[in-house]
């Protein structure tokens, strides 16, 4: 293990209509990636059903009681890492959410945290689509902490909005990790863009875990499963297809940077902030 710092896997899965193989696969990329050194590891959003709102009922679960979270919590378990479950449709009574599930290295459920800011666009002739037809936006900042790292957590269409990155950095993060799934359409004008943004503008690292891209699917993802530092550079970077990006974390940067560029001090806090409402 680096020194302060942490082996992170972001699995770029391939995602079908067979929940049980979906869900199959992602434990088995789990137990592979802590062959290969992995501390923690990220799925992609949406990695156990399809992306769509037609797919939501159907594939839904309750967590943590669902199959998916049982699969998960003994991946976690048996192969040793942390595990940020990517997202998966839950089931809480008569609504439906977009939920990102964590899992310590005991199988233990760490931190829930359901996406807040629903997908509602349209875009003309290219894209339009409204989570909000059939998911509720959940209503809590998620950050958790793993060996003494605290880590927030947004999905997909949560990467736009900085003030909840903002909170989370607060609250002591050096690390943002967003499953998401963005289209063929925001995808390459925005997915790497809005990382390097929330990395840059909160002084922290970025993950940003996407799954891989079925052409023919009726939701098509852009993927480009990347990692971001401090800087805003991207460390590494995968292409659209199923893969696995292994990087080692050194949270020291976090420290040279917000030292050396001190805009966490200097903001004019007499005249704006952003606050968390109770």
């Amino acid at each position: 293990m680096l020194k302060r710092g942490l082996k992170i896997a972001l699995v770029q899965l391939a995602v079908g209509p067979d929940k049980a193989k979906n869900v199959a696969h992602a434990v088995q990329e789990i137990h592979l990636a802590k062959e290969k050194g992995a501390q923690l590891v990220a799925l992609p959003e949406c990695f156990n059903s399809p992306y769509g709102t037609q797919f939501f009922n159907e594939y839904a679960e309750e967590v943590p009681s669902g199959s998916t979270c049982h699969a998960l919590s003994k991946a976690a378990a048996e192969a040793g890492v942390c595990v940020i479950g990517g997202t998966l449709p839950e089931r809480c009574g008569n609504k439906l959410y977009n939920t990102c599930t964590v899992w310590d290295n005991t199988g233990k459920l760490l931190a829930r945290h359901r996406k807040m800011h629903l997908f509602d666009i349209d875009i003309p002739n290219k894209i339009t689509f409204k989570e909000s037809e059939v998911l509720s936006a959940g209503d809590q900042i998620t950050t958790f902490e793993y060996q003494g790292i605290k880590i927030g957590l947004g999905i997909c269409y949560d990467l736009r909005f900085f003030e909840m990155a903002r909170l989370m950095a607060d609250q002591g993060c050096s690390l943002l990790v967003y499953p998401g799934a963005f289209n063929m359409t925001t995808g390459p004008r925005h997915w790497e863009l809005l990382g390097r943004a929330r990395a840059v503008d909160q002084q922290l690292w970025v993950a940003l875990v996407a799954p891989a891209r079925d052409t023919s699917a009726h939701y098509v993802s852009w993927g480009h499963s990347a990692l971001i530092d401090p800087w805003g550079a991207v460390r590494a970077q995968l292409a659209d297809q199923p893969d696995t990006l292994l990087v080692d974390i050194d949270l020291s940067i976090v420290d040279e940077v917000r030292s050396q560029i001190p805009i966490r001090v200097q903001r004019r806090t007499d005249i704006y902030d952003t606050i968390k409402k109770s």
